[in-house]
């Protein structure tokens, strides 16, 4: 039985020599460590030898059996080795080759006004400060001078999650927040951008917009430095020269209150029918800070004043690329975006 042990494992040996694969090494274990393989059905018949006979031969089975596994794992890992070195092959890279240009992306015209807006206002000494998307109407309404009776709090105009949380219609809100934040600290001097949301959807309006909003307060704040404040940004938007003129208006959270425009961006201010011959064009609102408001902010109305002031991103950004449909931008053309 000695004979035939050694026999097999000279047989295994020379078999699993022969293999390549990792699948043909598993063959050959099965064939000779298997349940049905050759060394198990040798030592089957161990129970037909002598007592003398069982241990010697006992233990030439085991160091046989170690010996085939060993020699299985070495040829194995070896096997992998190989594999992995005809992959790398396979995938080698030759870094000398020249790259390939991927198409390169562009911002979208909303993007890059709200990015000029902000690093021109950051320019003149602004922080930028940014509040919540779904707003308190504390926040959104009663901090900001709004009575419960005014149109802008209608439902056909406002999105109402429920009586006391909203979809925030301006980012005022966040000139409060600001203040609060502030403890009475002087000098405020923000600006606030990002989305709000109204009932609205047309050419020229979109139920999702964006807007950038101003807030400076302090001691001996005028309306001098409202428009010095406005006439900088608009200047350095537009060009030096587009000219700025106010007209009186209402605001709830400004008293005085004005409404702002340039001279036409497109004609130069002699008339034409982006202007509708007037020469002017409607860009943004202001005025100065509502005491109301200062107190809800934590400030004395008699102590320090302020100005604010808010304008629309998609109106600037009509005026400033000549965009006539302000669904445009909200389309996701390609053939639209990357004229930008």
């Amino acid at each position: 039985m000695q004979e035939e042990l050694k026999k097999i494992k000279e047989r295994a040996m020379q078999a699993m020599s022969e293999v390549n694969t990792e699948e043909a090494l598993n063959e050959m274990k099965v064939k000779f460590l298997g349940k049905k393989g050759e060394l198990t059905s040798i030592l089957k018949g161990m129970g037909k030898l002598s007592a003398e006979e069982r241990p010697v031969v006992g233990q030439l089975a085991n160091e046989i059996r170690d010996d085939i596994n060993n020699y299985l794992d070495e040829k194995s890992a070896y096997i992998k080795k190989q594999a992995q070195y005809a992959k790398l092959a396979r995938e080698t890279i030759d870094v000398t080759l020249p790259g390939k240009n991927l198409p390169e992306g562009t911002k979208h015209p909303l993007t890059m006004v709200m990015d000029d807006a902000k690093e021109i206002f950051t320019g003149l000494g602004f922080e930028v400060a940014e509040g919540p998307e779904v707003e308190s109407d504390y926040y959104n309404f009663e901090a900001l001078n709004l009575p419960k009776d005014h149109p802008a709090r209608d439902m056909q105009d406002t999105y109402y999650i429920n009586k006391d949380i909203v979809l925030r219609t301006q980012t005022s809100a966040v000139q409060v927040r600001t203040m609060e934040k502030m403890n009475g600290k002087l000098p405020v001097k923000i600006v606030c951008p990002g989305k709000v949301y109204r009932k609205d959807d047309d050419a020229t309006h979109s139920p999702m917009f964006h807007q950038i909003e101003g807030l400076v307060v302090d001691e001996y704040i005028t309306m001098a430095d409202l428009k010095g404040t406005l006439l900088a940004f608009i200047q350095e938007m537009f060009g030096e020269d587009v000219r700025l003129r106010l007209r009186p208006s209402y605001f709830p959270f400004t008293e005085p209150s004005v409404e702002v425009d340039i001279s036409c961006v497109n004609c130069g201010g002699k008339g034409c029918r982006v202007c509708s011959n007037t020469g002017w064009l409607e860009i943004l609102g202001a005025g100065m800070v509502h005491p109301n408001v200062l107190r809800a902010g934590g400030y004395d109305p008699e102590k320090v004043t302020g100005f604010a002031f808010g304008m629309g991103v998609e109106r600037i950004a009509m005026l400033k690329y000549g965009i006539d449909d302000l669904r445009l931008m909200f389309e996701n053309d390609l053939r639209f975006l990357r004229q930008f």
